[in-house]
């Protein structure tokens, strides 16, 4: 197997390759380097197989998409992650396969919905659930520092002592570390109660990364141009949600409310399903289709996509555009399946 880290900065990215097949993933690509992990695949002849994101990156902006359309991959992410352009899902105890070697996927929660670590003979990618001698922030839309605890404790913690960790991030110039070694020593969590380490994360002033508004939405949507301006994090906060029960409930009413499902074509005929009565505006295009909706301004709205994170996106949206009773579907159509509510699907 080859292992190389290959950005040599703070952020990790990683490549991962079967010596026999000569295929190979990267985890966790940056945008600014992607010439850079061309040209290495070219130089060791190795076969792009995949492309993996551990997370929805709020720091940088991820490479997977570009490389996934440049050279006809796939990208794989969680089940919950928001962008439209990962065409393979996975989720606890899946499989990876690339040419010989198998990657298990381990759901690890916490710093974000869809945070994922990948686990391979003697070593395990933790993306930014956990990192050398500390954890990531927990802070974020969707992240819960006592997802992040167990994960760690009853998943990534579980693992042999000697199993080497690989982490998304470093800041202190260090390069790996041992389960073993952050089990005893790390001193976000080691040894900690779970409400210990809650009440920890809840005390530490995270500053905001920078240009976050550039980044973050973008890799969450794979819009990025100026077809949208996309809402400030203030706006996005003050979206009301709502579970998948209440949304059916409304459903029921009469009026029912306007719904609004802002994903892309082949996801809303896909395995998700829609939910009947849905109006299709792809978040891309709802700027210039406001048309539609003139007769809608004083209608309930709930808008809909995979995760609810488009959506809270499209919502914040209209809110700021005048439309006064908007509401965003809590976990989108994941969730909405999740609790066996009815779906369409393209037969």
């Amino acid at each position: 197997m080859i292992c190389k880290e290959l950005n040599h900065s703070q952020c990790k990215t990683y490549l991962v390759a079967c010596e026999d097949t000569r295929r190979a993933v990267l985890i966790d690509p940056v945008r600014a380097n992607i010439d850079r992990y061309l040209a290495l695949l070219a130089y060791h002849a190795l076969a792009l197989d995949a492309v993996i994101d551990t997370h929805t990156h709020a720091d940088h902006p991820s490479g997977a998409s570009w490389l996934q359309e440049w050279t006809d991959t796939r990208l794989i992410m969680h089940t919950r992650a928001p962008t439209p352009k990962a065409t393979e899902h996975v989720d606890d105890g899946d499989i990876v396969k690339v040419g010989g070697l198998e990657l298990r996927v381990l759901y690890t929660p916490g710093h974000t919905p869809d945070s994922i670590s990948l686990y391979i003979k003697d070593r395990v990618f933790t993306g930014d659930v956990l990192l050398i001698g500390g954890t990531g922030r927990a802070d974020f839309a969707g992240g819960d520092s006592g997802e992040q605890y167990d994960a760690i404790t009853e998943k990534l913690f579980t693992l042999p002592g000697d199993t080497v960790v690989y982490p998304a991030h470093d800041y202190r110039g260090n390069s790996f570390t041992t389960v073993g070694k952050e089990r005893q020593t790390n001193p976000r969590i080691a040894g900690k109660s779970r409400q210990e380490y809650i009440d920890l994360m809840a005390s530490i002033d995270f500053p905001l990364p920078s240009k976050i508004q550039e980044v973050l939405q973008p890799n969450q949507t794979a819009i990025d141009d100026d077809a949208i301006k996309f809402p400030n994090l203030v706006q996005l906060n003050e979206v009301r949600q709502l579970a998948p029960q209440e949304v059916q409930l409304k459903l029921m009413g009469d009026p029912a409310p306007v719904l609004i499902d802002v994903r892309e074509p082949d996801e809303y005929n896909g395995e998700l399903g829609h939910i009947e009565g849905s109006r299709l505006i792809p978040l891309k295009e709802l700027p210039a289709r406001m048309k539609e909706l003139d007769n809608q301004q004083d209608r309930e709205i709930i808008a809909i996509c995979r995760s609810g994170v488009r959506s809270t996106t499209a919502a914040a949206l209209l809110t700021g555009l005048g439309f006064a009773h908007v509401h965003n579907l809590k976990g989108g159509m994941v969730d909405w399946n999740v609790h066996r509510l009815p779906v369409q699907r393209r037969s």
